[in-house]
């Protein structure tokens, strides 16, 4: 006698249950990550700030270094700044920008209208009644160019779609501080 065998086949699928579980899942995940997307705006002009503080270090740090003034030129219409070795007593932004390989034109310039700085733009700069930052060699904030007049100090304010920083430089010792606007 054959024996017969009797498979049972049963349909493969999802239960109600199976499918409420994932999307319960995935409405927390979603609620989750979407306040952390909010604040990709915030992250980008946080690194424009944190770029700009690093390089007023580093023209402080470089006047020191090589005993010569050195300047960060704002420019507010372009929505970028350049660092510029000052020579006797002037600053020419064009032809004495501070060398670097890896920048366009190996200048120092930076625009913070690069995409990873997302929408950051200058609101406003004031250093003694202008645009431009000046340390002498022994990293001192200066009021001008080729003297030795202490500055007053002074800010510029950093504004994005989501948030505004304002970055002092102290007069006298050039101590950089961060603020949060709004």
């Amino acid at each position: 006698m054959k024996q017969v065998r009797h498979t049972n086949h049963l349909s493969r699928g999802y239960t109600l249950i199976e499918v409420l579980v994932v999307v319960t899942i995935l409405g927390i995940a979603a609620a989750v990550v979407t306040p952390n997307l909010s604040q990709a705006g915030v992250f980008r002009i946080q690194a424009a700030v944190r770029t700009l503080v690093s390089d007023i270090s580093f023209a402080q740090m470089d006047a020191l270094g090589y005993q010569e003034q050195r300047a960060l030129v704002f420019d507010v219409d372009e929505n970028l700044y350049t660092l510029v070795e000052v020579q006797d007593s002037t600053i020419d932004v064009e032809n004495n920008a501070i060398y670097d390989i890896n920048r366009p034109d190996q200048r120092y310039v930076v625009s913070f209208d690069r995409e990873e700085f997302g929408g950051t733009f200058i609101e406003s700069v004031e250093f003694d009644g202008d645009n431009v930052l000046i340390f002498d060699e022994i990293g001192g904030p200066v009021a001008t160019a080729g003297s030795s007049t202490l500055s007053d100090g002074g800010s510029v304010v950093l504004a994005g779609s989501l948030s505004r920083f304002r970055i002092d430089v102290a007069a006298f010792t050039g101590r950089i501080t961060v603020t949060q606007l709004d």
